[in-house]
């Protein structure tokens, strides 16, 4: 491409980029005066700024295409890193010291932000099951993750029932409703399959805000006891001790599902996952069970939203409808797509990324959205594949004797 073709496509995206901030940063209505502030100082500034973003990065492009066959600086490094036991041990052992030092190192909001980003990345990694290798699409995901909340909240309302008793019943009663959801879209796929999903997503946030005299409407459930540490109760004194509790209590959580969602990836259900996402059809030739393998997938992806769900009803002790809303399945499933789908450390990477991020661009007021968004568009546009893409394991055969 010549160079006058790189300067009118960095201006046409320029321009667009112009008519898609517009509304944002040169329109400005002030309610209380009734007028309307146009600046264009934004928008000329936007448009310079992308100009030259994006005639720099296709020249930096360009330079690169000849030199796919020689790996990078990055790369090397990441492959040092990954064949050396030494460094990898080392960065290990860096990690697991932040990680059980974080809530004494950080003050208790930052404790409180940091848990409920380890809580959506078990949230990601259950629907990592049903997206990233079972290819199956589910946008109703948030729907699991409500009845766990309220399988906690309704039992400890009405019945007393402890956190420790009610985690695995809120993990088994999301995995009844994961294969009640699966019997019906066992013939569906793609677009269909996610309308379904969407749809049963929505009936069940109806159904939590209609049905008053079950689920107690738009008021909701409120006084939900917290996870008793060896018997003692955790009461409303002693919040920053509470806090630091749900901090491990759910990064035990996170340590038990990597290696759950890990060794299930590399079983025998967990390649025909990945055979089903392939093709269904040479799947199915292949003599691989696609209904129980479907709602397997639903079943066991369900299951940890369900546990989430409990956590999270222990942790806010107050849960409503509108916390189950089509947004929490959509942040989710971008953690999935954002991080890769099929890879445990691109998913935990999204969901730092996803919930972490918005909560530190406050400090932008009105312009931490728009900062949030134009990076997810830039990650999609550069890195379709993720932050860090699934790697197919390869097995190689060597005999030792020629076969007869």
């Amino acid at each position: 491409m010549t160079p006058l073709k790189h300067i009118l496509r960095s201006i046409m995206i320029s321009i667009w980029f112009m008519f898609l901030t517009f509304p944002l940063m040169v329109v400005y209505i002030n309610p209380l005066n009734y007028t309307v502030t146009w600046r264009w100082k934004n928008m000329i500034m936007v448009g310079i700024g992308t100009f030259f973003a994006s005639f720099f990065w296709r020249r930096f492009q360009n330079r690169t295409v000849g030199n796919n066959d020689k790996p990078s600086l990055g790369q090397k490094t990441l492959n040092h890193i990954y064949t050396s036991p030494e460094i990898s041990r080392m960065l290990l052992g860096v990690l697991i010291l932040f990680t059980l030092s974080f809530p004494f190192i950080f003050s208790t909001y930052q404790t409180n932000v940091f848990t409920t980003a380890l809580m959506y990345v078990v949230l990601g990694l259950g629907l990592n099951i049903v997206v990233g290798l079972a290819g199956l699409l589910d946008l109703g995901y948030v729907a699991f993750y409500a009845v766990g909340a309220y399988s906690y909240a309704l039992l400890n309302h009405h019945f007393g029932v402890g956190f420790w008793v009610a985690l695995p019943l809120g993990a088994l009663v999301a995995a009844f409703f994961g294969i009640l959801l699966g019997i019906p879209v066992l013939r569906l796929r793609g677009d269909y399959l996610a309308i379904v999903t969407l749809g049963f997503g929505e009936i069940i946030r109806l159904i939590l805000e209609n049905w008053d005299k079950v689920f107690f409407g738009p008021s909701g459930i409120s006084n939900i006891s917290r996870p008793a540490f060896f018997g003692v109760e955790l009461v409303e004194k002693s919040i920053p001790h509470a806090i630091k509790y749900m901090y491990y209590l759910v990064l035990l959580l996170v340590l038990f599902t990597i290696f759950f969602v890990n060794r299930l990836k590399n079983s025998r259900i967990g390649r025909a996952w990945i055979a089903l996402r392939e093709d269904e059809i040479a799947c199915q030739a292949m003599g691989i069970n696609k209904m129980r393998t479907k709602l397997t997938a639903f079943a066991l992806g369900a299951t940890w939203a369900g546990m989430v769900g409990v956590i999270f009803a222990a942790k806010t002790t107050f849960i409503n409808p509108a916390s189950f809303t089509f947004m929490e399945s959509a942040i989710i499933l971008s953690i999935v797509v954002l991080g890769g789908m099929g890879s445990i450390p691109g998913v935990i990477l999204g969901a730092f990324f996803l919930v972490l991020l918005p909560e530190y661009f406050r400090t932008l007021g009105d312009y931490r959205m728009l900062a949030f968004g134009a990076s997810m568009v830039i990650m999609m546009v550069f890195r379709p594949q993720g932050l860090i893409s699934h790697i197919r394991t390869k097995y190689n055969f060597n005999a030792k004797e020629p076969l007869a």
